[in-house]
């Protein structure tokens, strides 16, 4: 079963984040706290959403969140429409191959076209042999000529000094970052 995420998932949501960075190669990397999630979720003014894969419990137990997926809406210039970025799509090694990721994907495609989103956008690893899979299955094509860049860190910060005329300094983005929250 595929549903939206409600705040008592946010530990599961955080716990499955630090499964996928370790799974990614990265777990130093995943700092987000789950104060952070439950206000980019469900704070006042929520920029980033998740859905939620259960599987239903056996024998008496509870159904259980095995799987997620965090999205936000973008927006294409050429098209004139918003469009969904897929964040992280993540199922529960336990899980896997029991269609919770398609059905995922199936229901982030469905808000796309209930909505008139004209794309549904992520990026994958390219060693995710088994995600790669699936996103062919689908029919999702590779766009081949584009490449993700990313500033971060210091770049980031060196970059904002140029339009800001000063050195910015990582107490300064600190303060900034907890103003604007």
């Amino acid at each position: 079963m595929i549903r939206s995420a409600k705040p008592s998932d946010v530990p599961a949501i955080h716990a499955m984040i630090r499964e996928l960075a370790d799974y990614e190669r990265a777990p130093q990397e995943a700092k987000a706290t789950e104060e952070q999630l439950r206000e980019a979720l469900f704070g006042a003014h929520p920029a980033v959403f998740a859905l939620i894969a259960e599987e239903a419990g056996g024998a008496g137990e509870p159904a259980g969140p095995v799987g997620f997926a965090l999205w936000f809406r973008n927006f294409s210039t050429w098209t004139g429409t918003h469009g969904v970025y897929l964040e992280d799509l993540y199922v529960t090694p336990r899980a896997r191959g029991g269609g919770h990721g398609k059905a995922l994907l199936a229901e982030l495609a469905r808000i796309c076209v209930e909505r008139g989103y004209a794309r549904f956008e992520w990026s994958v690893l390219d060693w995710n042999e088994p995600a790669i899979g699936l996103y062919a299955a689908i029919g999702a094509e590779a766009m081949e000529e584009w490449t993700v860049r990313r500033l971060s860190g210091e770049p980031l910060r060196a970059l904002a000094a140029q339009a800001m005329g000063t050195a910015v300094t990582s107490d300064f983005l600190s303060e900034a970052t907890s103003l604007s929250n």
